[in-house]
C-alpha cells in the first residue's frame, strides 16, 4: 500500500520492556513477508502466540483439473452454487493457476473457528452481504461492493449482519498491493490514481481479549486446512503498529476514468499481485466524443488469460450474461462484443455496468466443480 496504522498501547521503542499495570510483560510478535524486510507490524500479546494444545488435519482441498479441457471461451453461473456452511472451508474453486486461484461461495452462518490463510494473500470481493471481519488488529466493517484484502497470516474470522452472502474470492501466491503507476516512489498514491488513502479502510476498535480456554484457529496451507487448539482466546493484542494488516476497499469508491474515445481496460485496474492483476469496471459516462464507439474493440489476449465476475446482470459488450456470470477469455482466441452490442451502444449517454476482472500472464486452469455450473455453448455466443 502501505500506509502506517496503529491501535491500542504501544512502549515508546520496539523490542524493549513493556509491561501490563501488574507488572506480567508483554509478549511481541512480528508478522510481515518476505522476511525482515517486507512490509511488517510488530504487535503485542498478552499470551505467548505460539501455546498450541492440540493439531490435527481438517481435510485435504480438493482442487482437481477439468480432465477433458476443450481449449475455447467459457462461462460459469455461480448462482447456481448451492450455500455452504462456512465462507472459510466450504469454497467452491473455479479457475487456478501457480500464481492466483479464483473461488466463490455463498455462507448460510458465521464460523466458529478462527482462520488464518498461511499459503496466501486473499481478496475477497463482497457481491452481498455485509458484516464485520474481526481481526486482533482491530475490527473491519465491511458491506456490499467491498473488496477485503487480508494478507497471508493475518488471523481473521467473518461476522455477517446482513444476509444472504455472496462472495467471490481472489487468492494470491504473492503479495496484493496498489499498481506501481499509482504511487509515487514514497509509496503515496499519486493525484493520477483513481482512488485515494482516503478510501482505503483500515482496522479499528481494537478488542483485547484475556481469555483461557480451547479456542480452534484452521490454518491453510498446502491445499489442506490444519486445525490448531490454542489454550487462549487469539484476540489477546494490547497494541500493535505498521504496515502489515487486512483493509477494505469499495468499488464503489474507484474513480473511472472516461475518454473522447474508448480507453482500455488497464484504466480499470485496482490491485497487482505477481502475475496477475485486477480491474474494476464501474458505471459511468460513455465516450464522449460524437462519432465515438463506446463498446470495447475485439481483442485477442496474447500471454493473458481474462476472467470477467459480473457483479450485476448488465455488461456494456455482453449478451446472455447474469448476476454472478464468470466468463474465461483465455491466450489465444479473439473476443470481442457480442452481435449487435457494437451498434446499440452508439449515441449511448453511460452504462451501470459493474464487473471484477482478473488478468493473468500465465494459464489458468478450470477445476472439476466449476464443470456442473458451466454454460457449454457459450463459445457459439458470437454467433449472430
Amino acid at each position: 500500500m502501505p500506509i502506517y496504522h496503529a491501535l491500542g498501547r504501544l512502549p515508546a521503542k520496539r523490542h524493549v520492556v513493556f509491561r501490563s499495570a501488574q507488572g506480567a510483560l508483554y509478549t511481541e510478535e512480528l508478522i510481515g513477508n518476505k522476511g525482515f524486510v517486507g512490509p511488517a507490524s510488530l504487535i503485542y500479546h498478552i499470551h505467548q502466540p505460539t501455546q498450541v494444545r492440540d493439531v490435527r488435519l481438517v481435510k485435504e482441498l480438493d482442487w482437481r483439473i477439468d480432465q477433458a479441457p476443450t481449449f475455447r471461451h467459457r462461462h460459469f453461473r455461480t448462482a447456481r452454487i448451492a450455500p455452504a456452511p462456512s465462507v472459510t472451508t466450504d469454497r467452491v474453486p473455479l479457475l487456478f493457476n501457480p500464481d492466483v486461484a479464483l473461488s466463490f461461495v455463498m455462507p448460510e452462518r458465521d464460523d466458529e473457528h478462527f482462520y488464518r490463510n498461511a499459503q496466501g494473500d486473499e481478496v475477497m470481493y463482497v457481491s452481498d452481504g455485509a458484516g464485520v471481519l474481526e481481526t486482533p488488529l482491530g475490527d473491519l466493517p465491511f458491506r456490499s461492493g467491498d473488496y477485503l484484502v487480508v494478507p497471508r497470516g493475518i488471523l481473521h474470522r467473518h461476522r455477517f449482519t446482513e444476509r444472504p452472502v455472496r462472495c467471490l474470492t481472489i487468492e494470491s501466491r504473492g503479495y496484493v498491493r496498489t499498481p506501481k503507476h499509482y504511487r509515487n516512489e514514497h509509496g503515496q498514491l499519486t493525484e493520477m490514481a483513481p482512488f485515494s488513502e482516503r478510501d482505503i479502510r483500515r482496522p479499528q476498535g481494537l478488542r483485547t481479549f484475556d481469555e483461557k480456554g480451547d479456542f480452534r484457529i484452521v490454518i491453510k496451507k498446502d491445499n489442506r486446512l490444519t486445525e490448531y487448539v490454542v489454550d487462549h482466546h487469539p484476540f489477546d493484542v494490547v497494541g500493535w503498529d505498521g504496515y502489515y494488516y487486512p483493509w477494505a476497499f469499495s468499488i464503489h469508491d474507484f474513480e473511472p476514468r472516461v475518454g473522447r474515445v474508448h480507453l482500455p481496460p488497464p484504466v480499470h485496474q485496482t490491485f497487482e499481485g505477481d502475475g496477475f492483476v485486477i480491474c474494476s469496471f464501474c458505471p459511468r459516462p460513455y465516450d464522449f466524443d460524437p462519432q465515438a464507439l463506446p463498446v470495447p474493440y475485439n481483442h485477442s489476449n496474447v500471454m493473458s488469460d481474462e476472467v470477467l465476475y459480473y457483479a450485476s446482470s448488465e455488461f456494456m459488450s455482453r449478451k446472455g450474461i447474469e448476476y454472478g456470470s464468470v466468463t474465461l477469455h483465455p491466450d489465444g482466441v479473439p473476443h470481442g462484443p457480442h452481435p449487435g452490442r457494437a451498434e446499440q451502444s452508439i449515441g449511448q449517454a453511460r452504462t451501470e455496468e459493474l464487473a471484477v476482472m482478473l488478468d493473468t500472464f500465465r494459464p489458468l486452469r478450470v477445476s472439476a466443480q466449476a464443470l456442473e455450473i458451466e454454460d457449454r455453448d457459450y463459445f457459439r455466443s458470437w454467433i449472430e
